[in-house]
């Protein structure tokens, strides 16, 4: 008979939409035992989203401890329960792709839904207010009790030096004794263009160049350096010029399908678009220094950095219930890199102006069962010289 688990989930916004975070505990359907533990902020978004990314969370953690297993959700949010249930529509745009992931992570057939007052849900809403307390620190939720987690845990042992003092487990990490195969993202920016060695804005709304003689080099350097390695299974690819002919120089090395996903494609720069940074200093200083100071901020007629890092984090989350426990080549522009990268770390948006990412650099970030991550390589370029 298939073992029974309980997902109980939370999320809440301070505001909403408002600064938000999610909690979400597992617990085994027999003995009411706590196996694991998730808890994530997740910057500024509204109640529902953070209840769905819960949700998300909790799922992710009972198929990471087992797979098989029948999954009974407790939620307090009428409306997730009633939508993932069937019974209600889901009408507003952004619930509907976290729906959707959810229903990714489970056969729809092992899973049930229960709605239950707030006061017995204490435990997930506790873990969504220390998450937003995290955030509001400038933090990630961190657990209470990381000496808790079992000696014998390969998510902790494989990773500890044996001649170090034990490390407590990274920041949002669940207490669970396996969190099972990680997916990891190997993230690709494209080769260089006419425009990058020229260091223009070149995004999504201007014109869509191609890799040069040096781009298309740098293409085939890193589909040689990944074949040797032998670990990518799947090939994701921005649907700009420069980014499909690089993806796809790797794919053909590796004998691997192309899939394009427009939520990769670049920041569109609007009015700036093919002009330097300087040159926009020059005819926009005032809009460029409301863009340096805000995330929010977008250049006329362009796309604000929080505006990608919604369409980044929908993309991120769609391609991590699709290729669960895989390793994708994910070949993208520099601010959806630098997004994920940032997500991962649960850095602030100015953090996008304090990294560097070359033409044909490598990153990787893998991504756990308990819906956190771990930032694993970062602006690569051995493979070039």
């Amino acid at each position: 008979m298939a073992r029974t688990l309980v997902v109980e989930a939370d999320g809440g916004s301070r505001g909403n939409p408002g600064p938000a975070g999610y909690g979400a505990v597992v617990c085994d359907g027999a003995t009411g035992e706590v196996l694991a533990e998730a808890a994530e902020f997740i910057g500024t978004h509204t109640n529902n989203v953070a209840e769905y990314r819960g949700l998300i969370a909790g799922l992710r953690a009972a198929h990471a401890i087992d797979p098989q297993a029948r999954v009974r959700v407790r939620m307090d949010s009428k409306l997730v329960v009633e939508q993932m249930s069937g019974r209600w529509k889901i009408k507003h745009p952004d619930m509907r792709p976290l729906a959707a992931e959810a229903k990714t992570v489970l056969p729809a057939e092992q899973v049930t839904y229960e709605w239950i007052p707030r006061e017995k849900n204490k435990h997930a809403d506790r873990l969504a207010n220390e998450a937003m307390d995290a955030g509001k620190r400038g933090k990630q939720w961190e657990p209470r009790r990381p000496s808790a987690v079992p000696d014998a845990s390969p998510a902790v042992a494989a990773t500890e030096p044996v001649d170090e003092a034990p490390k407590a487990p990274p920041a949002g990490w669940a207490a669970a004794a396996d969190l099972g195969t990680p997916t990891t993202f190997v993230l690709l920016r494209h080769g260089e263009t006419p425009l990058t060695a020229e260091k223009r804005f070149s995004g999504s709304g201007g014109d869509d160049p191609e890799l040069s003689e040096k781009g298309r080099w740098q293409a085939q350097r890193v589909a040689d350096s990944l074949a040797a390695r032998g670990t990518v299974q799947a090939v994701v690819t921005s649907p700009l010029a420069r980014c499909r002919q690089t993806a796809q120089t790797v794919a053909d090395r590796l004998g691997l399908d192309l899939r394009v996903d427009e939520g990769l494609r670049e920041t569109d720069f609007g009015a700036w678009e093919g002009l330097t940074f300087a040159e926009v200093k020059e005819r926009h200083p005032a809009e460029l220094d409301a863009w340096l100071g805000s995330a929010k901020t977008a250049p006329p007629g362009g796309e604000s950095f929080a505006a990608v890092a919604r369409r980044v984090s929908l993309t991120r989350d769609k391609l991590i219930a699709r290729y669960a426990g895989r390793t994708v080549l994910v070949v993208t522009h520099v601010t959806p890199i630098k997004t994920l990268v940032r997500l991962a770390l649960g850095a602030p948006p100015e953090s996008l102006f304090r990294m560097e990412l070359s033409a044909a650099a490598l990153s990787a970030v893998a991504y756990y069962g308990d819906g956190n991550a771990s930032l694993r390589l970062l602006n690569d370029t051995s493979h070039l010289r």
